[in-house]
C-alpha cells in the first residue's frame, strides 16, 4: 500500500486530498496542529493523524521519520500549510515578512527536506507545494508583500529539489490555485461569482493525477488550476 503524507488535513484543501487519496486506496497520514479541534477525523481504517508544529525543524523531522517507520517508504506528499496577509510595501515591514516566510515557506520546506531525502533515497516520489498566483507573478503581489514574497520561495525550492533530483523520479511540483471554493471564501466574497472558481476536490484529483504512472515522464510541473478565474 502507497503512503501519502498531507499537511494541514484539518483544512479545506488537506482534507479533499485525504478523502481523495483514501479512495485510490493508500495510506494517508496527516499533520493537525495543537489548536485543531479533537474530532477532525476522517472514518477510515487507513487514516491517521499526529500533531506537528511545521514551524519547528525537529517536530517536522521527527513526524516524517515515525512516518517511515511505520510504512516503510514515503510516495507522496501534500503539503498544504500556510497563512495569508494583506499588506503593501509601505505598510510592510520584516516582521510581516518573517512571519509569512514562516507560515509558507518554512512550515513547507520543514516537511519536505526530510521527505525529499527519503524519497531520494528510494528512488521515487512525488512532492506537491501549494503555491499561489501571488507567488507565481510578484505583480499579482500588490497589496500583499509579504505573502506574496514567501510564496514565491516555493517555486525556487521546487526548482533546487528537481535540479538535484534529476536522473530520479523523485519530482516536486507546485500547484497554483486561483480562488478556492470554500465556506470561507464565500462568506469573506459575497459579490464575487464561486462558479468561476476552483474546487478543493477538483484540486485534489489533479493532484492524485499527477501521482498515477500516466503521468511518471512529466517533469518539474507548475500546475495551474485557475478554472475561469
Amino acid at each position: 500500500m502507497k503512503t501519502i503524507i498531507i499537511t494541514g488535513v484539518s483544512g479545506n484543501l488537506g482534507r479533499a486530498v485525504s478523502k481523495k487519496f483514501l479512495a485510490e486506496g493508500y495510506r494517508v497520514v496527516g499533520t493537525l496542529l495543537p489548536k485543531d479541534p479533537a474530532g477532525l477525523f476522517i472514518p477510515h481504517e487507513h487514516f491517521e493523524t499526529a500533531t506537528a508544529n511545521l514551524t519547528d525543524e525537529e517536530s517536522a523531522r521527527q513526524f516524517v521519520s515515525a512516518v517511515i517507520s511505520n510504512n516503510g517508504t514515503i510516495d507522496a506528499a501534500v503539503l498544504t500549510v500556510g497563512g495569508f496577509a494583506m499588506g503593501s510595501v509601505a505598510e510592510t515591514g520584516t516582521a510581516a515578512i518573517s512571519q509569512q516566510l514562516q507560515l509558507n515557506f518554512e512550515t513547507a520546506y520543514n516537511m519536505a527536506r526530510p521527505v525529499f531525502i527519503q524519497m531520494m533515497k528510494q528512488g521515487n516520489g512525488r512532492i506537491f507545494l501549494i503555491g499561489s498566483k501571488p507567488g507565481l507573478d510578484m505583480r499579482n503581489s500588490k497589496g500583499m508583500v509579504a505573502y506574496g514574497l514567501a510564496k514565491s520561495l516555493l517555486f525556487r525550492l521546487a526548482e533546487l529539489m528537481n535540479q538535484e533530483a534529476k536522473g530520479t523520479n523523485v519530482v516536486t511540483s507546485v500547484v497554483v490555485p486561483s480562488t478556492i471554493d470554500t465556506p470561507q471564501n464565500r462568506k469573506s466574497m459575497p459579490d464575487a461569482d464561486p462558479s468561476t472558481w476552483v474546487s478543493a476536490d477538483t484540486i485534489a484529483n489533479i493532484i492524485h493525477f499527477y501521482c498515477k504512472d500516466e503521468a511518471a515522464a512529466l517533469r518539474e510541473p507548475v500546475i495551474k488550476v485557475y478554472n475561469n478565474s
